[in-house]
């Protein structure tokens, strides 16, 4: 058996159009071309495929019980001259993307699926790593992106696209100690309460915006930290995402400050190395996070 794309493209036509004639038309070729590609392939199967007694072709039930077969072959082939003509244009075959932990919340998987629907033969890997790890994996090469805060200062080899802000909170648990004597807090009392602090291994990495006690506990993971706040063992920031469905519940408390608010916003990027050329997916999914992120609020 020797068919092959054309034969099934030519198969589907008849079957869509409803006469040789008229899938003619549609394919540009001649009805007598059709008629006889038709026979041909009928002779490769065995098998007849139209019933010809008529004014214009039937579909045998040989014929119909080939079309599923026959349509998922043709959407293969499609797919795969779709994946071929975007490798020519520069698609990547793997795209990496490292998000800090605190932007989990954020809106970055519907981009992803929009990536998948335009190429749907990428392999994609997405990672979990603290802010300055992330950015270390970017520059390392590891990864072609990095979905971050807005850094303190400007790195020369960096370039990145802003994209919205996420909030976080100065949440603490209820039965932390210091509630239980303390009605509202004030600077002194969050430099002097240890405080749980989302940050990469690297000590001289800690971004200052996010350390406000001189007693601080460490890890690289967003839920560690937050176990351990609601355990009692110390504040932190932590998104609201994450947190609101726990404040709502009673075991964490947004933490009553005097003089001081405990929300932090921040600006999100997402970053790319200016030593590596963007790959067409990669430029892609920065288009969907940029057609996705919230219109800014009136003014």
């Amino acid at each position: 058996m020797s068919l092959n794309s054309d034969d099934v493209e030519l198969f589907l036509a008849v079957l869509d159009h409803g006469s040789f004639s008229a899938a003619a038309r549609a394919l540009r070729r001649v009805p007598s071309a059709v008629s006889m590609a038709i026979a041909q392939i009928e002779a490769e199967l065995d098998l007849p495929l139209f019933d010809r007694s008529g004014r214009e072709p039937r579909p045998t039930e040989a014929a119909r019980a080939l079309e599923p077969q026959a349509r998922l072959l043709a959407g293969q082939l499609r797919q795969l001259r779709a994946e071929a003509l975007a490798l020519t244009q520069g698609l990547e075959t793997r795209l990496a993307l490292a998000i800090a932990p605190e932007l989990l919340s954020a809106p970055w998987s519907e981009p992803l699926a929009a990536l998948a629907q335009d190429y749907p033969l990428l392999e994609v890997e997405v990672l979990v790593a603290p802010q300055a790890d992330a950015l270390r994996l970017l520059h390392e090469g590891c990864v072609q992106l990095a979905l971050v805060f807005e850094r303190p200062s400007l790195d020369g080899r960096e370039d990145f696209q802003e994209l919205g802000s996420e909030t976080l909170v100065a949440v603490m648990a209820p039965t932390h100690p210091l509630l239980q004597t303390t009605a509202v807090l004030g600077a002194e009392h969050l430099t002097t309460t240890r405080q749980v602090v989302v940050a990469g291994r690297d000590i001289g990495q800690t971004d200052p915006r996010f350390v406000f006690s001189r007693q601080h506990w460490r890890t690289d993971n967003h839920i560690a930290a937050l176990s351990l706040i609601r355990a009692g063992l110390g504040w932190g920031w932590l998104p609201r995402g994450l947190v609101q469905p726990h404040i709502a519940a009673g075991t964490l408390v947004e933490i009553p400050l005097k003089n001081l608010t405990n929300q932090l916003e921040l600006w999100v990027d997402v970053v790319w190395s200016k030593e590596r050329p963007l790959g067409l997916a990669a430029r892609r999914f920065i288009e969907h996070m940029k057609a996705g992120r919230p219109d800014p609020a009136p003014g």
